[in-house]
């Protein structure tokens, strides 16, 4: 049994999922969940900004993978259970 190792992602597959990661954030009806889920995928990209060692960079990006599944879950389960009034900072203003 040989032991290849990981390649690293490329640059677009990493965007494509910090962009995913931000979409999905903003299914979250709930406007704190929202803002909580946005500012995670940003403060988790901005930790890994600077892995250059593809092992580093390939389990970074599988864990991203993993977190995006779970995000998109808990949308769907939130959307079930959303709050029939909008928060105080949904409310737009005139």
């Amino acid at each position: 049994m040989s032991c290849v190792a990981p390649s690293a992602p490329s640059r677009a597959e990493i965007l494509s999922l910090f962009r995913s990661l931000l979409r999905t954030a903003q299914k979250f009806s709930d406007y704190n969940i929202r803002e909580y889920a946005k500012r995670r995928a940003i403060d988790g990209f901005r930790l890994n900004r600077d892995v250059s060692d593809p092992s580093m960079a390939s389990w970074a990006y599988s864990e991203g993978k993993s977190q995006l599944e779970v995000a998109k879950r808990q949308a769907v389960v939130y959307s079930l259970y959303a709050p029939k009034v909008k928060s105080v900072m949904d409310v737009k203003s005139r």
